[in-house]
């Protein structure tokens, strides 16, 4: 009997780690002690997000990089519009950093502001840039850690994407090709893939084009003005407009029950300001209940 109970305990403890790992990477989470800031584009100057993350960097004492790389063409930062930008989110104060070559953002020296820094931001532009210059690297690393001691990164349009496992709209040619020649995000948040613009620019079917090839992805669309504020396995909306969720679902305030329902591989619904959703487990927090 012992023999028997300490085979089987033997044989479960060799397969777990590797078997636990598979499952583990079907998880979708943001990171236990960070924060994660996705905005979906659009104008957000006179809305509550930036000051959230000015907040969650730590307030006058915040020391906050700015990472332009997305909209950056052969090197030239417009410092002015960052300035102006970040003057009217009431940031006055940040360092901007920028390479379009991975060999510097792996350099001890390049990554000095990160070690510093409380919070990052990610202008939009094309994200592929983004990849290019930091995706596993000691900035990408470093960025990791920023996360570790409770930083917040945040970005917008493809800031928001890049932070995701999967990189929508990735392909170098253009920006409509959802599944193109980038297809690795920094997965601040595992097993995710996030799109941005979406009802601003009717993108809110392009998703079922990662989502058939990619089944087990949590698929995410943050429209203009509207972000998503993760922690660990909550997310929360904050904004003027909507997230869409495509997690092969259905929900509605309303209830749901009696509704004519397409197949689930076709399926998404709204989430709005104050919403909240597990990322583990897929589903909304109905904390009004």
């Amino acid at each position: 009997m012992f023999r028997i109970a300490f085979s089987i305990l033997l044989t479960v403890s060799i397969l777990c780690p590797k078997d636990c790992k598979a499952q583990e990477s079907k998880i979708t989470t943001g990171h236990k002690n960070g924060t994660l800031i996705a905005i979906g584009g659009g104008k957000i100057g006179d809305t509550e997000i930036m000051a959230k993350f000015r907040n969650l960097a730590g307030g006058d004492s915040a020391k906050i990089v700015v990472i332009p790389t997305a909209f950056v063409i052969n090197d030239q930062i417009d410092t002015a519009l960052l300035k102006r930008n970040f003057n009217e989110y009431g940031i006055p104060n940040f360092t901007i950093l920028h390479t379009s070559d991975s060999s510097v953002a792996n350099t001890d020296e390049f990554v000095k502001p990160i070690k510093e820094a409380t919070g990052i931001y990610f202008t939009g532009g094309r994200h592929w840039r983004i990849a290019d210059s930091y995706l596993n690297t000691k900035a990408h690393k470093e960025m990791l850690k920023l996360l570790d001691r409770g930083g917040v990164i945040a970005g917008s349009s493809a800031g928001a994407t890049i932070q995701g496992s999967y990189l929508a709209r990735g392909d170098t040619k253009n920006n409509q090709i959802m599944m193109g020649d980038h297809e690795v995000g920094f997965g601040f948040i595992s097993n995710i893939t996030i799109d941005q613009h979406v009802l601003a620019r009717d993108r809110q079917f392009d998703m079922f084009t990662i989502l058939e090839r990619k089944p087990e992805l949590l698929g995410i669309g943050i429209d203009e003005s509207t972000a998503i504020i993760v922690k660990g396995d909550v997310l929360e909306v904050i904004g003027k407009s909507y997230v869409l969720v495509n997690d092969t679902a259905f929900w509605s305030r309303e209830g749901f029950d009696m509704k004519q329902l397409p197949d689930k591989k076709q399926m998404f619904y709204f989430l709005k300001n104050g919403d909240k959703y597990n990322l583990r487990k897929r589903q909304v927090i109905r904390e009004w209940e």
